[in-house]
């Protein structure tokens, strides 16, 4: 099946953007099966709670290198690009480790978790401990990503598939281990994760040795005319990027903050990485998506139309599978029997996931458009799109929650909705000027 203009095949983008997919999609899993071990465990709802918390502050951390795949898809061309390339990222990921290390020193971890963020002391305790167990997570992560970039670019997608199951093996022979032998819940999360994608990014660092090997044996010949590949240009492309994820990960806290404050904060706090787990499941398909646009959107964007035609398709599968789910009986058997919350809590998550059906297709379409502008590599629109989303997301959380008393839960629903909408509204000019340019 083409398109109009006979440019690259439907099917060919779904052989390049299945393995990406599949990819996220075994990640998206990470969460609800780690969170059914949790919910086994003795006092389930404390670290439930906990482990969704420290999920959080990982994310935090992991925010300023969680971009670097699609940087390293975007730029390493050449053997001067692996070497400058690399040395940034060793460099960012050596102060992201040192950040966070200084968070976790107990007077100012204790602080921000039960002070400013009022969580009960139990749970600031288990958050504190899986989040120790968690601190090789975003150097390992930066380090796997940037390898994955290569493996992407290189047209070699099914490895990064390969890796994703190095690191979910590694995953589930830690929480398995640690389950057996009863440690408490939120500390079995926050290893498992440890332990998985450390595997996963020795196992890219493996499956890239040949492009690897073909990078360092190249002349440099490739390096851009107009953007050399300078340390500067480097910083100045990815800085909006990484902005990006810090500005909408370092949201979180903050809606940690709010649901805390909120109506049935507790059982709010307990359900929301349940919920989150289920819809990311969905989310995942779209985000696997931005990569495959900056590899094959091609010269002067000639396979713009079939990639945003398959951006639509994708919008309409996503939002669909999870409505499967979120107003039938499978609601019941996932929360329940999959994800071991009790009758109670199964009940109290429902009408959330249902407000989040729309959320994955327009997840799906911002990562088209983000594919588009990133291109371009004009990616400050980027950081002005992410600001507008988590805006919108923290004033309809406080507004909800503050003037008209929605349960915690439902709140936040309703604020991750409407700032991935404002985002793609934003970004939708940005991203019809970059396909004219």
């Amino acid at each position: 099946m083409t398109n109009e203009n006979n440019a690259i095949k439907y099917k060919d983008i779904f052989k390049f953007w299945y393995p990406l997919a599949a990819t996220w999609l075994m990640m998206s899993v990470e969460n609800p099966y780690l969170a059914s071990f949790i919910a086994r465990l003795p006092e389930p709802k404390y670290n439930l709670a906990a482990f969704g918390v420290a999920f959080s502050f990982a994310l935090i951390f992991e925010a300023p290198i969680i971009m670097i795949m699609s940087a390293s898809t975007a730029l390493v061309s050449n053997r001067d690009a692996f070497y400058k390339l690399r040395r940034f990222i060793y460099t960012l990921n050596s102060a992201v480790t040192v950040i966070f290390l200084i968070g976790l020193i107990p007077p100012v971890f204790y602080y921000i978790t039960e002070t400013l963020i009022n969580l009960p002391h139990e749970v600031a305790r288990l958050t504190h401990g899986s989040l120790l167990l968690l601190l090789p997570w975003p150097a390992a992560i930066g380090y796997r990503r940037f390898y994955q970039g290569i493996l992407i670019r290189n047209n070699l997608t099914n490895r990064v598939a390969y890796g994703t199951i190095v690191r979910l093996s590694s995953m589930s022979i830690t929480a398995v281990i640690l389950y057996l032998l009863k440690f408490p819940g939120a500390y079995v999360g926050g290893a498992a994760l440890s332990f998985g994608v450390t595997g996963e990014a020795i196992a890219s660092r493996i499956m890239a040795r040949v492009p690897v090997k073909k990078l360092k044996s190249e002349p440099i010949t490739d390096t851009p005319t107009e953007n050399p590949l300078t340390y500067t240009f480097i910083t100045r492309f990815y800085y909006p990027l990484a902005l990006m994820s810090m500005i909408y990960l370092g949201v979180q806290p903050l809606m940690t903050f709010f649901v805390g404050k909120s109506r049935m904060a507790l059982e709010s706090l307990a359900v929301i990485p349940v919920v989150n787990g289920l819809v990311f499941v969905f989310r995942s398909l779209g985000l696997s998506y931005m990569e495959a646009v900056v590899a094959l959107i091609g010269k002067h964007k000639a396979n713009y139309i079939p990639l945003r035609n398959f951006a639509y398709m994708l919008f309409v599968f996503v939002v669909g599978g999870l409505s499967l789910i979120a107003f039938t009986p499978l609601a019941a058997v996932w929360f329940r029997d999959i994800s071991g919350l009790s009758v109670e809590l199964s009940n109290f998550a429902y009408f959330p996931t249902q407000i989040m059906t729309l959320m994955p297709g327009f997840v799906a379409f911002l990562c088209f458009q983000r594919g588009v502008v990133v291109n371009s590599r004009k990616t400050s629109p980027i950081t002005w799109t992410t600001i507008i989303e988590a805006g919108t997301l923290v004033a309809v959380l406080f507004i909800s929650i503050t003037f008209f008393d929605f349960v915690g839960a439902v709140g936040i629903a309703c604020a991750y909705v409407a700032g991935s909408f404002a985002a793609n509204i934003y970004l939708l000019p940005h991203q019809l000027r970059a396909v004219r340019s």
